[in-house]
């Protein structure tokens, strides 16, 4: 076996090389040891308690000395318990990569866990040079990055359930809309759709009882109270079917209490994770970034890392975050469209930051107006952005340097930049 390190001084001499193919029901492995002719194929269960115990076994067996594994990046949870052990190397590959690994073997496309496995291995064997060793980020980044994807998991949830709930009602309550100005996910909107969930139960109620409910929200304003109990005093029902309210009233009463639910957890998500921000070293860097606010300044935070070695050129970031474009050349033929296959909470948190920064950069703003009276379409001209803002971020990232919306201006009028006439003029 090669056990020649990788070009990097750092990387150890490992004394096994190891493929593993995870599945749901079991792990496959295919090991490779030290001075070893052929590889050993096994299988463990998918549980814990199984992975200690076979980690403890490849730990006694070799002394505790350097070992190399090679699985799938998507399985979280397996990368999650293996890295916990000092001994272990993980090269991540991307699930694609493998797949098309695997067709250069397998043209028929069929798939089979022990082969998987093996062809993991191989792929270490052959190709470790070309690999690259995971370093996880330190314990604060990685919760920054946990917490900030979890909060946008349980915002997208929030927003799906509060578009199920307007489609509800507007079958038979779409006055609650106007109410509440088509915002559902407040406590008030909520709150009175659980009391009040059909436009009969809200036309028994006495008017004191209406204005202790606002008042008990926070509603203090007397125009916009009278406005909501007028509107309920004329309000009819759109239909008082029982074979339509009823089942609808239970789906509207189910998705207000998922509702207000999600936003005491994103209450919460915030709260810990502007505490964990706080504490890092890098958030004044990305604190400084125009519009990044409380919640995108922690996703960009999250997307570097704690790892300076592992973003080293811009085009490194923005081709893995799917905000490059991908240029297909056949024949004479060239067509140019965005990156598909790309992690979507890195593209989702430079598209977004992008369009955060256009009302609070002069340059980000300038660049977006021009671009759009071109013609061009909107989310290309984001995309377009957030590729020359990932350029800035990295370089701010590298130096340990907050960046400054002034100094950068003054360079791009001293270098002459397209971007410093359309700020000029």
């Amino acid at each position: 076996m090669n056990t020649v390190p990788n070009t990097e001084s750092e990387t150890p001499v490992f004394v096994a090389l190891i493929g593993i193919d995870w599945a749901d029901a079991k792990h496959d492995i295919c090991l490779l040891a030290e001075g070893a002719s052929q590889p050993e194929a096994s299988v463990i269960a998918s549980t814990p308690e199984a992975l200690q115990e076979w980690v403890q076994r490849i730990q006694q067996r070799f002394g505790n000395r350097p070992v190399a594994i090679c699985l799938e990046q998507s399985r979280g949870a397996l990368i999650y318990a293996l890295m916990a052990h000092p001994f272990i190397t993980l090269f991540p590959i991307n699930p694609n990569q493998s797949a098309k690994y695997r067709e250069t073997f397998v043209p028929s496309g069929a798939k089979d866990d022990p082969v998987d496995a093996a062809l993991l291995l191989d792929l270490l064997i052959r190709h470790r040079e070309r690999l690259k060793p995971w370093q996880p980020d330190d314990v604060l980044t990685r919760t920054i990055r946990g917490l900030s994807e979890e909060r946008r998991h349980a915002v997208d949830l929030r927003t799906s359930c509060a578009q199920r709930l307007t489609a509800r009602l507007k079958c038979y309550f779409p006055q609650v809309l106007a109410w509440f100005d088509n915002d559902l996910t407040s406590a008030l909107a909520c709150d009175f759709l659980l009391r009040w969930p059909t436009v009969a139960d809200v036309k028994k109620a006495k008017t004191a009882k209406l204005r202790a409910f606002f008042y008990g929200h926070n509603c203090r304003s007397e125009a916009l109270i009278t406005e909501r109990l007028a509107a309920i005093a004329q309000a009819v029902p759109l239909t008082e079917d029982r074979g339509v309210v009823a089942p609808a009233v239970l789906t509207v009463q189910a998705l207000a209490r998922l509702i207000r639910d999600l936003s005491d957890a994103i209450a919460i998500f915030n709260q810990q994770l502007a505490e964990a921000f706080a504490k890092h070293p890098d958030a004044s860097i990305f604190d400084s970034f125009p519009g990044a606010g409380n919640v995108m300044a922690p996703r960009l935070l999250a997307a570097y890392g704690s790892d300076r070695k592992r973003w080293t050129k811009p085009e490194d970031m923005q081709s893995f975050s799917g905000i490059a474009p991908v240029t297909e050349r056949s024949g004479k033929s060239t067509r140019v469209h965005r990156r598909w296959q790309c992690p979507k909470f890195y593209l989702q948190t430079f598209f977004e930051y992008a369009q955060h920064s256009i009302p609070f950069s002069t340059w980000a703003g300038a660049y977006f107006q021009n671009e759009i009276s071109k013609g061009k379409k909107r989310n290309a001209v984001i995309r377009a952005l957030a590729f020359k803002w990932i350029r800035i971020q990295l370089a701010c990232w590298q130096t340990h340097t907050p960046y400054d919306e002034s100094r950068y201006l003054q360079a791009l009028i001293q270098r002459g930049s397209p971007l410093a006439k359309l700020i000029t003029t």
